[in-house]
């Protein structure tokens, strides 16, 4: 793997960054009980802060300053340290992990996935197993669909679960985003899922060919048409069924289409973090800056965000 990422007074320190989805659709069944997908990712700069550092005994110590964060094996920080020591058979080895947590949790950022992706690079460094990224990449997909692209990061097409990656070119454009997530409101993934597979479960694809066609529609996509407003939108397959539930969902998407110099509004993955894309960070933080009353009267957190081309990095 490419080594930028080094120790200082033997502590590795990594911001995990979040990611939306500028894509998400759900085109069938699969035979392991997911839905298959096409998925536009993009990795934004609100990231989540890991340490690591070598522990003497062979434990995975961590801690971390939100109380939400349990440190019992269901933690996906856990899991993903565990899984590289078994893998690489390096089960005496031991590692100290702390996390600052900033990506709010269970708002369809992947700030789970996010923080594993950082736990796999972090232990393959401190722990000198020279795995390379694409050996992580096919290991995270044991533990979650979005960890491969979190690794990376930057803006991909992700297909099947979302594990089977496609790097995209970067765009030289300098866009953003105003985030905002309902600070008492949290979605199930699996509920968006089971429901819009109960209403459209006749409208999907059925076999490869058929799935195929899409992926290329997807990557024969040019984005610019979103950004140019030439008649397209971000297209979220989940947003019908969590508008139609939540209806604070479909109030604030509205609100943020229409702030100013806003492109579109989107709902991220399965909500209820939403989203409105900007051309410019300066719009975006303009138009934050005017808006914060407006965001806190919504119950709305709120962050203006660049968007990255790159995943897991060096703090």
């Amino acid at each position: 793997m490419k080594n930028n990422i080094g120790l200082k007074n033997n502590v590795l320190k990594l911001k995990a960054p979040a990611k939306i989805n500028l894509h998400l659709e759900i085109l069938g069944d699969r035979n392991d009980g997911f839905h298959e997908l096409a998925m536009m990712m993009q990795s934004i700069d609100l990231y989540d802060i890991l340490s690591f550092e070598e522990f003497s005994e062979n434990n995975i110590v961590f801690n971390s300053d939100s109380k939400m964060i349990t440190n019992t094996d269901d933690n996906l920080i856990i899991k993903a340290a565990k899984l590289l020591k078994k893998y690489c058979n390096v089960l005496d080895k031991g590692i100290k992990i702390d996390l600052k947590k900033c990506i709010p949790i269970g708002a369809g950022l992947a700030g789970g996935s996010a923080d594993a992706a950082a736990t796999l690079i972090g232990c393959n460094k401190v722990w000198e197993l020279g795995l390379s990224i694409k050996e992580l990449e096919i290991l995270s997909a044991q533990l979650g669909s979005d960890i491969p692209f979190c690794l990376k990061g930057g803006r991909q097409l992700c297909f099947g679960r979302g594990e089977i990656l496609e790097q995209l070119e970067t765009y030289n454009k300098n866009l953003a985003i105003i985030l905002v997530k309902d600070r008492n409101l949290s979605i199930s993934t699996p509920w968006a899922y089971k429901e819009y597979k109960k209403k459209y479960r006749l409208n999907y694809l059925t076999n490869e060919v058929e799935f195929e066609y899409r992926r290329f529609n997807l990557r024969n996509f040019d984005f610019n048409k979103i950004i140019n407003k030439d008649g397209y939108s971000i297209r979220n397959d989940l947003q019908c069924i969590v508008t139609k539930e939540y209806k604070q969902i479909e109030t604030t998407i509205k609100f943020l289409r229409n702030l100013p110099n806003s492109i579109d509004s989107s709902m991220s993955g399965s909500g209820p973090s939403c989203f409105a894309l900007f051309e410019d960070i300066n719009y975006a933080k303009e138009t934050y800056n005017n808006n914060l009353k407006e965001f806190d009267d919504l119950n709305l957190d709120a962050w203006c965000c660049s968007l990255l081309n790159n995943g897991v990095k060096s703090l």
